[in-house]
């Protein structure tokens, strides 16, 4: 799969600024189950933050308590510098868009994006005019009188989104949100929620399990796993150099060689050593597909492996490339497809990669 990797950020934290939302040792326990272990994370101005996961690890429970919908087993959750951590979500600076949108069919698009100004009793004018701004902004002035049973999901979703975001909350929160659109609908979606990140301000954070959506639309992504978040960091740090195996293979294609480190030297089972510093013991050396190069006769890199190509596959914009090694792993290549000749099965061949490309992790 080709993935967006965002590396200039939809909008970036204020620099110095104090955290919007803190979560100090945040747990939650159903029984004795460990839904969410204790943790903590910190959310800034601005930010558009991905809790990224696969299902069952935890994301979507933490988004609830950060928006209220469920109480946390330990710890504080504080937005603007007040615990909310014991009121519930109409009373904190948040709103929630979900997965099913949750719009009132038997309105028309204008009356499900002002139904929160009139909960708040705001005057008919500051709703007409808040309403109308809303609508330019989600570019949804032309469907304004339409039944929202009429609209596509992509409008449909561009209606939920107005709602919540019309109400101006401190942070705004997005359970899943593209996740019942189509590929081709879901990619425009991610470029409107970029737009209207920037045009609106604010804080964004959603949970998805989607890496590719992850990648392209957040400035900041936690990762989880089994309740506990991994890796937090910016999309190109975590693509690039994974803190874990289990985020180098849920972000991303990637090489796993299993190794073995003794005295600052790592000694792969396929059969390259090379320095590395850390505790002797077990470790897993990731390496990106992209990585990885075919070298010709009077190339060389710091780590190389001799090996017999087992399949080539054609993929449109890259050629992917299966090396059997001499331990029984296969090491993926992606190769230009423009390439040629391109390599065949059967065929001996020798690759290596630059020990910065790498990343060496615990087993």
């Amino acid at each position: 799969m080709m993935l967006r990797v965002q590396t200039e950020p939809p909008s970036s934290p204020a620099a110095g600024s104090p955290a919007l939302l803190r979560l100090r040792g945040i747990s939650k326990n159903y029984g004795a189950v460990a839904a969410v272990e204790p943790l903590d994370l910190d959310i800034y101005p601005r930010d558009f933050v991905a809790i990224l996961g696969p299902s069952g690890c935890g994301k979507t429970t933490l988004l609830r308590i950060i928006g209220g919908f469920v109480s946390p087993t330990t710890g504080t959750v504080e937005i603007d510098g007040r615990d909310v951590t014991r009121i519930g979500p109409e009373q904190r600076p948040t709103n929630t868009v979900f997965q099913g949108y949750g719009l009132f069919p038997h309105m028309t698009v204008r009356q499900n994006v002002g139904y929160g100004l009139r909960l708040q009793k705001k005057p008919k004018g500051e709703i007409d005019d808040r309403v109308s701004e809303a609508l330019r902004h989600s570019r949804l002035t032309d469907f304004a009188d339409r039944s929202v049973t009429a609209l596509s999901g992509g409008q449909q979703q561009r209606v939920a989104l107005a709602r919540a975001l019309i109400l101006r909350p401190k942070v705004l929160l997005l359970d899943e949100p593209l996740a019942a659109l189509d590929l081709k609908l879901r990619h425009a979606m991610q470029d409107e929620l970029r737009r209207l990140h920037q045009e609106f301000g604010g804080t964004f954070v959603f949970v998805t399990h989607d890496q590719g959506e992850a990648l392209s639309l957040a400035n900041r992504i936690a990762v989880m796993n089994a309740g506990r978040i991994d890796q937090e960091g910016n999309a190109e740090s975590i693509y690039a150099a994974p803190a874990t195996r289990f985020v180098a293979t849920f972000i991303g294609e990637a090489n796993l060689l299993p190794g073995e480190r003794k005295s600052g030297v790592v000694t792969l089972a396929a059969g390259p050593t090379f320095a590395d510093a850390g505790p002797d013991g077990s470790v897993t050396v990731v390496v990106r597909p992209k990585a990885v190069r075919l070298l010709g006769p009077d190339e060389t890199l710091e780590v190389e492996i001799t090996g017999t190509v087992s399949d080539v596959l054609y993929l449109g914009d890259h050629i992917k490339c299966s090396v059997g090694m001499p331990d029984g792993q296969n090491v993926i290549v992606h190769l230009d497809a423009a390439v040629m000749p391109r390599p065949a099965a059967g065929e001996r061949v020798r690759l290596g990669w630059p020990l910065q490309q790498q990343r060496v992790v615990r087993a």
